[in-house]
């Protein structure tokens, strides 16, 4: 997978890149693409409007595999950015496998209905 990391408002560290590409890393076992080709879009940075006070950290990670309709996007808010990296992280993970289990629920559906397809010719061939 590659991972290609923006920074807004922040300095990219080396260690904030690592910390990255290590957990954007982890994702892909969630996704099973035989050519490879996936692409990951990694932004953090602290926002500047709409609080009172304090800092917000945000960060965002879309995910493009190739022959899939849309990509797969999530962004998360917090007060840390590590957390919000964490955070972002864990709901890309609930995200890959929705996706994962409805290429799967298509697939047994395909299968469902070819199998009672033979099942009606084998009764007509019969009778």
């Amino acid at each position: 997978m590659k991972v290609n990391i923006k920074a807004t408002n922040i300095k990219l560290t080396p260690a904030l890149k690592t910390l990255i590409e290590h957990k954007i890393g982890n994702l892909d076992k969630f996704i099973s693409h035989p050519d490879g080709g996936i692409q990951a879009w990694v932004e953090v940075g602290m926002t500047t409007k709409g609080q009172q006070s304090g800092e917000i950290y945000r960060a965002e990670i879309q995910i493009t595999i190739p022959h899939v309709d849309k990509g797969v996007r999530v962004e998360s808010t917090s007060t840390d950015l590590y957390a919000a990296i964490e955070q972002a992280k864990d709901e890309m993970k609930v995200e890959l496998r929705r996706l994962k289990d409805k290429k799967i629920s298509l697939s047994r559906y395909g299968a469902r209905i070819i199998k009672d397809t033979l099942k009606f010719f084998k009764r007509e061939n019969s009778s």
